[in-house]
């Protein structure tokens, strides 16, 4: 293999994003060589690549790279699920043959910077930031989706039809990349596409063209203002107290210590209580000062306390109190002392236990509403927390391992903890389901998961309809399987949203964004037309209708042409950005670096394998 191979691209690592990463160049027409990198083969992998028949090569790092001639390979792609084996794998590469395009995959973001510094910029990608912004959009309900093409704001958005008619009558210039949902969901749809009043549509454009076109699908969600002053602060307060549940008061926590104490602090307490207040009577009832009067109350509790903590006696004394009284004193000095000193005791192991952290959590979450449940604290869990917490969101988490090494970033963000089997009902009330707004599963278990999203629906019954549930699903087939098996609305599958920037790296493209509209992953990238292109004096209006040309940046323009017209030739130089679903999209791209034949003849005519993707311009 190795003396023969050149020009291909090496994947090292078999997982999920491996897998959908040597699809795609596989579909694209791109020699693949697969090198297992010391991580276990996926379910069917071994068949899946002698299907596609994609060499595997299995073994150390040093010796498999050797044997898939990645030196000679334009590009090599590592994707093992484990940072330390990407680690190992990417610094040989690197030093092995430094000439070479290479882009890793990691999740830790210390050793990120660090291999982006060796690998150079834009070499290291990690799922979890990549696939995170699908599913906080998902939790959230929100359609816009932004992103800059040539320096200009688009927004991605779904839209539902004001009335019958067109495309092109409802919406003007706005591009439209989808129509319907489910099994009537048309990808890119031409202007003359005709859709029902309520029907679906997703679109995308500049703000401009939203606010001319009148589809109001840019509306942000509207949150209470807070007004200024004393009276409207306290109203202001108790809103977000029965919003959010809001910080524990002071008989609150005396509660909830007194719910987490074990019986021997009780009893403790309460014996202390009880010789504090028979000291009280006694000396209140006994003591005589100098002048023959009794004690006060005051007077007397403030003698007890001051006996008990051993302070005194500096203002009082039993010295000329009668017999009786003195001996009381002894045994109450002693005995205080001992139960003040296992009282102390007691209570300090308690508030250092994580049982109160966990107490306090439970009752604050047991009062919250509108609030985001996150389900597994991984890499994509915390990406998630991040965006919604700067989405203005209120998420909590559930976690199973109280040892994730995830939770004290959790905590710093002050996001609410729970640790606890999400499946079972009583821990999915504790963090009070029935008032969530949405819950996003995203363990690292796929069956879990579905485990998970099923006791959710079974526990949610008639709000099922109206509350978001996101689950991550590795594979993007079974993702789709459980959509449609068991009726889940929001299923992101983390390879499909993932391995499209891996393989536009891999062959020098330029992926922009990836995003889920109803259930199609899409994906939006630049496309440069260079000498010789495929795409070169081609219109626009010859290719076909899966993928769409939202702008076109002429050779030398600062400013982007949007929406392009049907009778636009892309010309040498140009920057075509284009939107649809991924593997159209991205064998487009690979498309686009075809040249023309050596006897010249025009593009569109050469001897390549045809393809079935194109363009829809306006």
């Amino acid at each position: 293999m190795q003396g023969s191979r050149a020009g291909h691209v090496v994947v090292c690592g078999t997982g999920a994003v491996g897998v959908r990463t040597i699809e795609q160049l596989h579909a694209a027409g791109v020699e693949v060589v697969a090198v297992e990198a010391g991580d276990e083969p996926g379910r069917g992998t071994e068949r899946l690549l002698e299907a596609w028949g994609v060499p595997r090569v299995p073994g150390r790092p040093r010796e498999a790279l050797a044997a898939a001639a990645a030196t000679r390979a334009s590009a090599v792609v590592v994707v093992p699920e484990d940072d330390l084996a990407a680690t190992e794998t990417a610094l040989l590469v690197h030093r092995q043959a430094p000439e070479v395009r290479l882009i890793v995959r990691i999740a830790n973001s210390a050793v990120g910077r660090a291999l982006a510094e060796v690998a150079g910029p834009g070499s290291v990608l990690d799922v979890a930031a990549l696939s995170a912004p699908s599913i906080v959009e998902a939790c959230l309900g929100i359609r816009p989706h932004p992103v800059q093409l040539a320096g200009q704001e688009f927004v991605v958005a779904r839209s539902a039809a004001p009335r019958p008619g067109t495309l092109r009558e409802l919406y003007g210039d706005l591009a439209p990349i989808a129509a319907g949902d489910g099994d009537r969901e048309v990808v890119c749809p031409g202007r003359d596409h005709r859709v029902e009043a309520g029907e679906p549509v997703g679109l995308i454009g500049t703000a401009a063209q939203f606010a001319a076109s009148g589809a109001g699908a840019l509306a942000e969600p509207v949150r209470a203002g807070r007004s200024v002053g004393a009276r409207s602060a306290g109203v202001a307060r108790a809103v977000e107290r029965d919003e959010e549940g809001g910080r524990a008061g002071l008989l609150s926590v005396l509660r909830i210590l007194l719910a987490e104490a074990e019986r021997p602090l009780r009893v403790t307490a309460l014996v202390l209580l009880g010789v504090f207040v028979l000291s009280v009577l006694v000396l209140h009832a006994g003591y005589l000062k100098e002048n023959g009067a009794h004690m006060t109350w005051v007077d007397a509790v403030y003698f007890t306390v001051e006996t008990i903590g051993t302070v005194g006696y500096g203002d009082f004394s039993f010295a000329e109190q009668q017999t009786w009284l003195r001996v009381y004193a002894i045994g109450m000095m002693f005995g205080g002392v001992v139960l003040a000193a296992v009282l102390f005791s007691l209570l300090t192991q308690m508030l250092v236990s994580s049982s109160i952290e966990r107490s306090v959590g439970r009752r604050r979450l047991g009062s919250m509403k509108g609030h985001v449940i996150v389900v597994g604290l991984g890499a994509v869990g915390i990406g998630v927390l991040e965006g919604l917490l700067a989405a203005g969101a209120r998420p909590v988490v559930l976690e199973r391992d109280p040892r994730n090494r995830h939770l004290p970033r959790a905590r710093e963000l002050g996001v609410p903890v729970l640790t606890g089997d999400a499946t079972d009902a009583a821990v999915l009330a504790s963090v009070n389901l029935a008032s969530a707004s949405a819950v996003a599963v995203l363990t690292s278990d796929d069956l879990v998961n579905i485990e998970t999203g099923l006791a959710v629906r079974d526990r949610l019954g008639g709000r099922w309809a109206d509350v978001p549930v996101v689950l991550r699903i590795f594979d993007r087939d079974l993702s789709e399987a459980v959509e449609e098996g068991f009726d889940f609305r929001y299923v992101r599958s983390t390879a499909a949203l993932a391995s499209p920037w891996f393989v536009g790296a891999a062959l020098g493209l330029d992926v922009l964004g990836t995003f889920y509209v109803d259930r199609t992953p899409f994906m939006i990238g630049r496309i440069a037309v260079t000498a010789g292109s495929g795409l070169d004096g081609l219109a626009m209006g010859e290719l076909s209708a899966r993928t769409r040309v939202v702008a076109l940046l002429r050779a030398g323009a600062t400013e982007p042409e949007f929406p392009p017209r049907r009778g636009t030739r892309f010309g040498l130089g140009d920057d075509a950005y284009v939107v649809g679903p991924y593997e159209e999209l991205l064998a487009l791209l690979r498309q686009a670096q075809i040249r023309r034949n050596d006897a010249g003849s025009p593009p569109g005519t050469d001897q390549s394998p045809p393809s079935d993707v194109g363009i829809e311009m306006p």
